[in-house]
């Protein structure tokens, strides 16, 4: 069975709402503001400072000139609720079908499904773009990422203990992946 037919089509939220592609000139800012609260409040990275704009300006500019998506989802009033990319999992060539994903939501957004259709649409663009495989690294401990990911067909494909230092604690990494069934013609090289 091909992922498309395993995924079903999400559930209708009541406010308007629309994927998007994000630009640094448009979305820089917000999607900053996104990732600080992430880094500052919570372990959906395991990163200490905040980022800053320079940060943001080579983020878009590396994503730009590797062709990969940064999807936006907006309310009708175009305020950005949440976002997700990609990007190459490991530099070695022999990776270049793999990708690691991120998601993430504006802290007052969660819970209304945003972060599934951001990652739904995600999952098609890697089949467009024809990767193989799309790899999350999470929290051991974040269950609503864990189950986001098992709701949409990813495997925990194991965990490194107490890889990481934050708040604390030590934290247990998760990788968890979703094969597709792309590329059509795979090539060394």
């Amino acid at each position: 069975m091909r992922l498309k037919d395993f995924i079903s089509s999400p559930e209708p939220d009541t406010q308007p709402m629309k994927i998007i592609h994000c630009s640094f000139e448009q979305h820089a800012e917000d999607i900053l503001a996104i990732f600080n609260d992430a880094i500052l409040n919570s372990t959906a990275l395991f990163v200490y400072q905040p980022r800053t704009m320079a940060f943001m300006q080579e983020w878009f500019a590396g994503k730009k000139e590797s062709g990969i998506p940064v999807l936006g989802m907006v309310d009708d009033s175009g305020t950005l609720l949440g976002f997700a990319s990609f990007g190459p999992f490991r530099p070695q060539a022999a990776y270049k079908y793999t990708v690691e994903h991120s998601v993430y939501v504006h802290k007052d957004q969660r819970g209304r499904g945003i972060g599934e259709q951001l990652m739904r649409e995600l999952i098609k663009i890697a089949e467009q773009q024809q990767y193989h495989v799309l790899i999350a690294a999470v929290d051991a401990a974040n269950q609503g990422s864990v189950a986001l990911h098992r709701k949409l067909g990813f495997s925990n494909t194991g965990n490194i203990r107490e890889a990481a230092f934050k708040f604390g604690q030590w934290r247990d990494l998760a990788f968890f992946q979703l094969t597709l069934a792309t590329p059509d013609n795979p090539t060394d090289g």
